[in-house]
């Protein structure tokens, strides 16, 4: 019974051996090609080419957030509609009803997100 997981165990022992090997050589490279000039250069901000004015740990506006789940929920929605589509011709008029009323109830969600102000930004 042992030698069923026989190769199991060969399989994580030598995952294990790859990832601690591709880790100490990926710490010891990168010792090793920091020590070149320009090493300052490569520290220093890059995100958006200049400086930060403020505290990198400032709160986000709620805003960014709510636009985020609109746009998960949205496309969900996108994803639930595929399937239907390709089997209307099977679930008939009950599942043209259950469709129409998934997408009333995300038409009301998003006339009250917009209405809140959730997609207007200063």
């Amino acid at each position: 019974m042992l030698a069923n997981y026989l190769p199991v165990l060969i399989f994580l022992v030598v995952a294990t051996g790859l990832a601690a090997v591709l880790l100490l050589l990926g710490t010891g490279l990168g010792r090793v090609f920091t020590r070149f000039p320009g090493d300052r250069e490569k520290i220093s901000p890059y995100e958006c080419g200049f400086e930060a004015y403020e505290d990198t740990r400032m709160k986000f506006d709620v805003r960014y957030y709510l636009v985020a789940i609109l746009f998960i929920v949205f496309d969900l929605e996108i994803a639930f509609l595929f399937p239907w589509a390709v089997a209307l011709d099977r679930i008939g008029v009950f599942g043209l009803l259950a469709m129409g009323l998934f997408l009333l109830i995300l038409v009301v969600g998003f006339i009250y997100e917009w209405k809140k102000g959730a997609l207007e930004w200063d």
